[in-house]
């Protein structure tokens, strides 16, 4: 029996529509004459969902009970009794009830489609087990039903049903998803717009990657070779030379006129490891290439230009973007080069891009090999080896009695050469040949014991002895230096890329380099000498080790100059001259470091100046209209009660103190807002942080709001927060507060809380005019007031206020958009340790 074929619809979150689809596909399906039947769908009190039901053969549930509850789950037996063409399955990662035949409903959907049936199913990405961490760390909920990954890779199709996060929340408001009670915390939680679109945008590239495999594997079993241009693929061959970074920024540039274009950088090795390439500006290549969002590949291969078309073809390239050699012009004499063989053989399917660039023609000079330091201990060894051993081994032949003929003492001598060559390096492995082939002279070549030889054949093998020894001696002293320098060098190219990853991600304070340096050339101190003049004396800009304190680049067992002015001393010993590149390359990115460090902090300090200048002027203007006005009506009141012409009733004398006093508390409450700035300018605030239930603090907050105005609600089992009691109160009173001030009338501000993870936030709703999003993070500056608001309406400091207050205690405070029109405040604190949180419970109080 052949297996039945999955179809699944693939949705970002809930109430996108994968239910609705899956059920207009089966009234499709009906009306072909197919024979469909509905296994499991819930609807969930949907209506539009609940009426795509009818018409529809549903299969009878199985009903369990687990712990007194009564559930009903997909009954698999009577679906494959019923053995329909096509089975409609709802929620493919979903938990069965314990007492199933499985656990999981995809281990039922498994079994029907082993049965010949075929099954359309749904899931949401949230619930597919590879993206559980990162489900979790956006929506701050870990999801406990899990579907894995190949079950929903092995789909035979795969459908995305999508849906933008602003229509998905309206359609949320709307009470097309939950039912209404469950519609503000929904909003406010699960559904925001950030969460909605980072789950979008998982969705999307899960689906994107899962189309690209099914084209890989189309093409692997048609045997395509030719590019399908479904997206444009750039790879960018490079040699380890200078123009690298060249092509590198064409490429990119060209990727950057198309929508999800990719940059593949390849470099083809070849299978000796013989190679001019540059391992640091391969390093730097490798870093540029990342971070215009490409990718890097080291590819194998003797043949460079095949190679490289291999590679194209096999990521299903487009384009190839190559420099003009830099081969001179007598070079060509050994074949047309890499980018014409590419261009040539690369066919009608694959673009090549010839780029010019500062180094053509100028040459592929290979770089020169520095010896290998030894070691004294190995050169004495060598020198052991290269002249005691040939005499011992002299000794040694001449006094056995066994004649080996000269070939078999020659192949002898020749292996003492070679491994002096191995230990000491080509000098001793030369004096072993030549000191060999006057023993084989004197001692095995007739006539005996004289420096004369008889037969030409003899003289002949001697000749060739001493060849093939130091031609022996030479490769394998060059073998040795070649690994000696590879492994050098790639010490130095980790160094240099530690440097440049360094330098592109600021990250590396003064210390922590100077301590890298110290490491790195095992020495006891490190120091960073600066001077303003020649003739000033040294500074110390930055230190570190146990060493002696270094006031002199003199005093240094090294020292390297960095400009005119500055110097890096190190002290412990001496380093040889080949450590001073990479030396050099350390000091000069100390001195950026100290630059970087200094400018950081004249900008900071600049910024403070500005940031006080501005609230000085601020504060002047504020002091000069909204500080005047309650005086002014305090003055006035009280003239009026002092006034002797005119006698007061006492409903007069009543309202005129009224006034006098609303006028003190309008002045206290501006007085107390640019004290708290001012706190809050100045670094003075030092929250004292307690665990404390929100359902105790934030009921206080609303004292200075008219009756009516604002509606709690606070479930009564949210964990405890871990806040400052005072500053939180007096942040949510400021929010409330300028809530209130914009709310229409009627209309009271809505003030809840819920929990998330380890977070707890608090929103507060109105829906009075809204704020674009260009003017969210400005109406949290001091002294801003957003709108036709009124001039005696305060200084613009109550959201200043909270946010500093919010942040001082470790929170956030941002704004978002009201469904349906108005603004609503985000308090997000951290939550204490304590009981579990149960939103179903709430206290709801009106104030």
């Amino acid at each position: 029996m052949a297996r039945g074929k999955l179809r699944i619809y693939l949705g970002a979150a809930p109430g996108v529509g994968k239910t609705y689809a899956m059920l207009s596909e089966a009234h499709r399906r009906i009306e072909r004459g197919t024979d469909c039947v509905v296994a499991f769908v819930e609807h969930h009190d949907r209506p539009r969902t609940e009426v795509m039901l009818h018409g529809l053969e549903q299969v009878t549930r199985r009903d369990l009970e687990y712990r007194g509850t009564a559930f009903t789950e997909m009954d698999v037996d009577a679906v494959l009794e019923r053995a329909p063409e096509v089975a409609l399955v709802d929620e493919l990662a979903h938990t069965n009830v314990p007492g199933s035949r499985n656990a999981k409903r995809w281990q039922d959907v498994e079994e029907l489609l082993a049965a010949g049936i075929d099954v359309v199913s749904t899931v949401n990405i949230q619930h597919l087990e590879s993206l559980g961490d990162v489900v979790e760390s956006i929506t701050g909920v870990r999801q406990k039903e899990t579907v894995p990954d190949e079950v929903v890779r092995r789909a035979d199709q795969i459908e995305l049903v999508d849906m933008s996060p602003q229509a998905l929340r309206r359609r949320m408001a709307h009470g097309n998803i939950y039912k209404p009670d469950r519609i503000d915390a929904s909003l406010s939680n699960y559904f925001r717009p950030g969460n909605l679109t980072a789950l979008r945008e998982l969705a999307l590239l899960w689906v994107a990657d899962r189309v690209d495999e099914y084209l890989q594997q189309y093409r692997g079993e048609h045997n395509i070779r030719s590019t399908w241009q479904a997206r444009e693929r750039i790879v960018v061959g490079l040699t380890g030379g200078p123009e690298g970074r060249t092509l590198i920024r064409r490429a990119s540039r060209m990727a950057a006129k198309g929508s999800g274009s990719e940059i593949l950088a390849v470099y083809i090795a070849r299978s000796d490891g013989l190679t001019g390439a540059s391992p640091k500006e391969l390093a730097v290549q490798r870093t540029l290439v990342e971070d215009l969002g490409g990718t890097f590949h080291h590819v194998i291969g003797d043949d460079i230009p095949a190679a490289l078309l291999d590679f194209a073809r096999g990521v299903n390239a487009t384009q190839i973007v190559l420099g003009s050699s830099r081969r001179k012009t007598w070079q060509y004499v050994f074949g047309p080069g890499v980018g014409a063989t590419v261009a040539r053989e690369s066919g009608p399917d694959l673009d090549v891009h010839i780029v010019t660039h500062g180094e053509v023609a100028k040459g592929r000079g290979l770089p020169v090999a520095r010896g290998a330091r030894l070691g004294r201990s190995r050169a004495i060894w060598g020198w052991l080896v290269g002249v005691a051993g040939p005499t011992a081994l002299t000794v040694l032949l001449t006094h056995v009695d066994a004649d080996l003929g000269l070939a078999n003492d020659m192949l002898l001598f020749l292996t003492l050469t070679v491994a002096a060559a191995l230990v000491g390096g080509l000098l001793p492995a030369l004096a072993s040949a030549a000191v060999g082939s006057l023993l084989l002279n004197y001692y095995f070549t007739p006539p005996l014991h004289l420096w004369t030889v008889s037969n030409n054949k003899n003289i002949v093998a001697i000749a060739v002895f001493v060849g093939v020894a130091v031609s022996v001696a030479s490769v394998v002293d060059l073998a040795a230096r070649r690994t000696h320098q590879a492994a050098r060098l790639r010490a130095e190219a980790e160094i240099l890329s530690f440097l440049a990853g360094s330098v592109l991600r600021g990250e590396t304070s003064l210390e922590a380099l100077l301590e890298r340096v110290r490491e790195t050339f095992a020495m006891e101190s490190v120091a960073l000498l600066e001077r303003a003049g020649d003739t000033d004396p040294w500074t110390c800009a930055g230190s570190v080790g146990d060493g002696r304190p270094l006031e002199r680049p003199e005093d240094a067992d090294v020292d390297m100059p960095v400009g005119d002015h500055m110097a890096l001393a190190l002290s412990g010993r001496v380093l040889p001259a080949e450590d001073r590149r990479v030396l050099a390359a350390f000091a000069a990115q100390a001195a950026v470091v100290l630059d970087r460090q200094r400018l950081q902090s004249e900008a900071d300090q600049a910024r403070t100046l500005a940031e006080g200048n501005r609230i000085r002027t601020a504060l002047l203007a504020a002091v000069s209209h909204d500080l005047r006005t309650p005086l002014a009506g305090i003055k006035a009141a009280v003239s009026s009660l002092r006034s002797d012409d005119v006698e007061w009733s006492d409903e007069d004398e009543a309202e005129l103190l009224e006034g006098i006093e609303a006028g003190a508390d309008r002045l206290e409450h501006l007085v107390g807002n640019l004290l708290d700035m001012s706190r809050l300018q100045t670094g003075t605030v030092t929250p004292l942080i307690r665990e404390v239930d929100l359902d105790e603090v934030v009921p206080m907050s609303l004292g200075g709001v008219p009756d009516g105005s604002a509606e709690l609600d606070i479930p009564e089992t949210l964990p405890m927060v871990a806040v400052d009691k005072g500053l939180l109160e007096r942040a949510v009173a400021n929010i409330v507060e300028n809530a209130v001030k914009y709310a229409p009338d009627g209309e009271p501000v809505k003030v809840s809380a819920s929990a998330l993870g380890e977070r707890v936030e608090i929103r507060v709703v109105d829906r009075g005019p809204g704020v674009p999003d260009s003017a969210k993070d400005r109406i949290f500056a001091p002294f801003q007031r957003y709108g036709d608001a009124p001039r005696g309406a305060g200084v613009g400091l109550g959201l200043a206020v909270a946010r500093g207050f919010v942040e001082a205690m470790g929170g956030t405070l941002a704004a978002e958009d009201t469904p349906g029109g108005g603004l609503t405040m985000v308090l997000t604190l951290r939550a204490a340790a304590g009981p579990p949180v149960r939103p179903e419970l709430s206290s709801r109080v009106t104030s």
